[in-house]
């Protein structure tokens, strides 16, 4: 006899064989880690405190919704959530007390069968197979018995964006004005094709994707409670390939500690999603943004046959562009844990070395350099392909520092007008410059060319006046008027003219005077109205000088007594004649014939009286 009672055969019906004892009943299967350590109440959901605070008061205050809506992308605690609202909104004590509660540190009367999704008053709906009206139809019909045990029935309808037109429609009735002891819970990825008619009947959350820091947290705890060794940058990168999702993070996880079969490495995580090492993504960066074609190349090559994906070195690319990015404009993002030390240190040198344009650029090229790659026939061709531009990219301007340059001359020019030839890759100037110029340092040929030399005999005015002079010499009487009369000048300087425009001064004078200036002068100037306080217009000017000659005339004691003497008399202009005689004469002597000749507008114009005009009522 042993200690154990082995089972005996039961008797059979006579003339037949006993029947055998059943068999020892079999070992549970192997439950994955996203079902073993799936959040049973509130104090497990990671990342989303928002929510649970929200819950937390409403349920406190006694103010629980008819229906609730969640949504957030795969893996962030939706299916999960819902379970656990109906366990908080079904807690029962075993003698028969409790209330609704978001406090569920001890299981209750249902939430065992409720959280293992079998509770008969607990309905989970797949609204992708049930998506019908007549599936709508039953649970219309059904939601007006109530419940078997427990005291809310819930029901729970996942993917609930799949749902037809109809559907949605009959639901709407009973979604408004449900019976007191029923309640629903929405779960869904697309959240913007649900209707709005729904969406206002439902209090809706939005679920976050969780951190990376604080995944890594989590998957740490999971670890040590399976007793399985793992590297923190070997969690960091499962938390990073997960990209915010728990249940995505744990299932590689998963797939890791199976993988490594001992302690989780970097290198076995690496391997097996087939990833690039954070230190050569950053040191086939720091090649393509010093152009060395030939280093990339070799580099991209390495870690292609070591089993990286092409086309997840050219997104770890362009993800480290978008840390070093962010490094430069929040330094304090350097703090997050789930960056590598590398990252740290080389980012933010990265940072203090490349412009924001150059980042900006080499994200835009990486980013479209990804598709492409995937959808190449032979990704690391492709992929290669990429680098090489964006390695000529790296130490070109942007368009408008080239303009700058070729206008300042600093920018080299060949022989026939076009840009000099770059020189060979690896060398010459750099995007990990302090600014990136043009990659040549040819000297500019003995020979101006023919258009220069044109350019040069033309006037080039030095100030505002100037231009005005300049519009009247080639009889644009137009264009001389605007600018006397509307250009409130801001700034002026050779080959720019910034102003702001009067009161009803036409917009399109800016482009029409830079038009001009380029035919005049051979040269292309920048003018542009701006939002500025600018100085008086000359016609202004010139009615201020005027009004002060006629004050400062009518105080002076000669015309004071000419005043005195004809009563009624008034002054209308005021002239020096040395002036006039000084122009008269720069005008004989210069011989421009150009200049048009005006007539007086009036000829019976009383004598000028020391270069003072009266005019008389006699």
């Amino acid at each position: 006899m042993t200690d154990e009672t082995v089972p005996a055969d039961e008797p059979g019906f006579p003339g037949m064989a006993p029947v055998p004892a059943p068999a020892a009943a079999a070992p549970a299967g192997y439950r994955v880690l996203a079902r073993k350590y799936r959040p049973a109440h509130f104090g497990d959901l990671i990342g989303q405190d928002a929510m649970v605070r929200t819950l937390t008061n409403a349920f406190a205050a006694g103010r629980i919704p008819q229906a609730w809506m969640l949504t957030g992308v795969r893996g962030v605690g939706k299916t999960t959530t819902a379970r656990i609202l109906a366990r908080a909104l079904n807690y029962q004590n075993a003698d028969g007390t409790g209330a609704p509660t978001t406090d569920l540190s001890q299981f209750g009367v249902h939430c065992q069968a409720i959280v293992e999704g079998r509770h008969i008053d607990v309905m989970e709906i797949d609204a992708a197979s049930n998506n019908g009206v007549d599936n709508v139809r039953q649970i219309n019909d059904a939601v007006r018995y109530a419940p078997v045990s427990a005291r809310y029935k819930v029901y729970i309808i996942d993917e609930v964006h799949m749902l037809s037109g109809g559907a949605f429609n009959a639901f709407l009735k009973t979604l408004e004005e449900p019976p007191p002891h029923a309640k629903f819970i929405f779960a869904t990825t697309e959240i913007r094709k649900v209707p709005v008619t729904v969406l206002s009947r439902c209090q809706r959350f939005d679920l976050r994707r969780v951190d990376a820091a604080l995944l890594v947290g989590h998957l740490d705890k999971i670890c040590r409670a399976e007793g399985i060794e793992a590297e923190e940058e070997a969690l960091a990168a499962v938390a990073r390939a997960a990209e915010g999702s728990v249940r995505d993070s744990l299932s590689i996880l998963d797939q890791a500690i199976a993988h490594a079969g001992g302690k989780i490495t970097l290198d076995e995580v690496r391997s097996m999603l087939g990833l690039s090492d954070r230190a050569r993504v950053i040191d086939l960066f720091e090649l393509t943004m010093k152009g060395d074609i030939a280093g990339a190349l070799t580099e991209l090559r390495a870690q292609y046959d070591a089993g990286a994906d092409p086309a997840v070195v050219l997104s770890d690319l362009a993800e480290f562009s978008h840390l070093v990015t962010r490094l430069k404009l929040v330094p304090e993002a350097a703090k997050d844990n789930s960056l590598s030390q590398a990252e740290r240190v080389r980012g933010a040198d990265f940072a203090q070395r490349l412009s924001i344009r150059v980042l900006a650029r080499a994200w835009q090229m990486l980013l479209k350099a990804v598709g492409e790659v995937r959808q190449a026939d032979r990704p690391v061709m492709a992929a290669e392909m990429a680098l090489v531009r964006l390695a000529h990219a790296a130490d070109l301007p942007t368009p408008d520092e080239a303009l700058r340059m070729l206008r300042d001359g600093s920018g080299a020019i060949g022989g026939n007008g076009s840009p000099a030839p770059r020189p060979p890759a690896g060398g010459g100037a750099t995007a990990l410059a302090a600014r990136p110029v043009l990659a040549s340092a040819n000297p500019m040929p003995a020979a101006a060319p023919a258009a220069q030399v044109r350019a040069s005999a033309l006037p080039q005015p030095q100030s505002f006046e100037e231009v005005v002079a300049l519009a009247s010499r080639h009889r644009d009487i137009t264009m001389k008027l605007a600018l006397e009369r509307d250009v409130r000048l801001v700034r002026f300087e050779q080959g720019r003219i910034e102003f702001a425009l009067a009161e009803h001064g036409n917009r399109l004078l800016a482009n029409d005077l830079s038009k001009r200036l380029k035919e005049w002068t051979g040269q292309t100037w920048l003018v542009a109205i701006v939002n500025a306080e600018g100085s008086a217009t000359l016609r202004e000017q010139a009615v201020a000088a005027r009004d002060k000659r006629e004050n400062d005339a009518a105080n002076h004691p000669t015309v004071r007594a000419v005043m005195e003497r004809f009563p009624g008399a008034r002054i209308v202009d005021v002239r020096d004649p040395r002036a006039a005689e000084a122009e008269a004469s720069a005008t004989a002597t210069s011989g421009d014939e150009d200049l048009p000749e005006f007539e007086p507008l009036f000829d019976d114009s009383e004598p000028d009286f020391d270069g003072i005009e009266f005019l008389t009522d006699n």
